[in-house]
């Protein structure tokens, strides 16, 4: 068996993982963690090519079980328009996996990035699976970073770190979708922990939100009032932005979602400082908040790049 890379590893690993994560053990022996197969990474870097005036990519790297196509362009009305798929082939996350992506944009680079799937969290018997995404945003940069929903498994653990780091003359929509299992086979929020952390910050690495959602249904109901109630699947979007956009567009977006479905629950509000807007969806299926998280797409495009947005095409 090979030996394991600590300095690798480390760079694979969160560096603060939260006490309700750890004490799912730390143990590596155990698990095989770090070991070939067990680290995904992903590194790129969009920018507009000068030549044709499309966004390209100008660097990449994938370390399977992590790796994207080549870019497609799929807007007629933004032809410039990265679009690429990660996909992962091992068809999901499993214990002691620790994936890391980093992306960056330059050069007035318009791109979306999505998965191919869903992410699909497996059981675990020890320990525990994270997944890093760096993201940064360069000046008169649009990003919009749309994957499919997340889905845990009966007895997983699931801990995500989000660094967002966006220019102030810049606009990137980030989102994500929670759901509550295998529905198909009757498992209903029947995981131990999926945390998501997301932190936003600025090109001077000044802070602009920090949110936090913390889901343990084995510890706490997700049906409880102020929780989810009658909902299954909940959804969360961060739209940063120029602040001359942010109050039109947090009007906006509300105007899309309020008449958009007796079924969907959500609503948008002001991050700090103007800074930008954040969405909160709650949905009875992944098709609801998929729907709505278009709406949102839709809205801001067209706000920030006079531009329709026709929708995801996927094989």
């Amino acid at each position: 068996m090979n030996q394991v890379n600590t300095a690798e590893l480390d760079h694979y690993t969160p560096d603060h993982i939260p006490p309700e994560v750890q004490v799912y053990g730390s143990k590596l022996d155990q698990l095989g963690v770090g070991r070939a197969g067990k680290l995904g990474g992903l590194i790129l870097r969009l920018e507009r090519d000068e030549q044709n005036g499309k966004t390209s990519v100008k660097e990449q790297y994938s370390r399977v079980p992590l790796y994207t196509q080549r870019a497609l362009y799929l807007e007629e009305a933004l032809p410039s328009m990265a679009y690429m798929y990660i996909i992962s082939p091992s068809g999901g996350i499993l214990q002691g996996d620790r994936y890391r992506m980093d992306i960056t944009l330059r050069n007035n680079a318009l791109a979306h990035i999505t998965t191919q799937g869903a992410t699909r969290v497996y059981r675990m018997e020890k320990n525990f699976a994270t997944q890093i995404v760096n993201i940064d945003v360069g000046e008169d940069c649009y990003f919009e970073y749309i994957p499919d929903q997340i889905i845990p498994y009966v007895d997983s653990r699931f801990y995500q770190i989000a660094n967002i780091k966006v220019h102030d003359n810049a606009t990137m929509l980030y989102s994500e979708i929670m759901t509550p299992g295998r529905v198909a086979r009757g498992e209903l929020f029947n995981y131990d922990i999926c945390y998501m952390k997301a932190i936003g910050r600025n090109q001077k690495d000044d802070l602009r939100f920090v949110d936090v959602a913390i889901l343990e249904p084995k510890k706490r109901s997700m049906r409880a009032f102020g929780v989810m109630e009658n909902y299954d699947t909940v959804g969360s979007m961060y739209v940063l932005t120029p602040r001359k956009y942010v109050q039109e567009l947090n009007a906006e977006i509300n105007s899309a979602l309020s008449g958009f479905s007796d079924k969907l629950y959500a609503g948008a509000t002001i991050l700090p400082n103007d800074s930008g807007v954040i969405v909160r969806m709650l949905g009875d299926t992944f098709s609801t908040l998929r729907n709505a998280v278009f709406e949102v797409v839709r809205t801001t495009r067209k706000k920030i790049l006079n531009a329709p947005f026709s929708g995801i095409r996927k094989g």
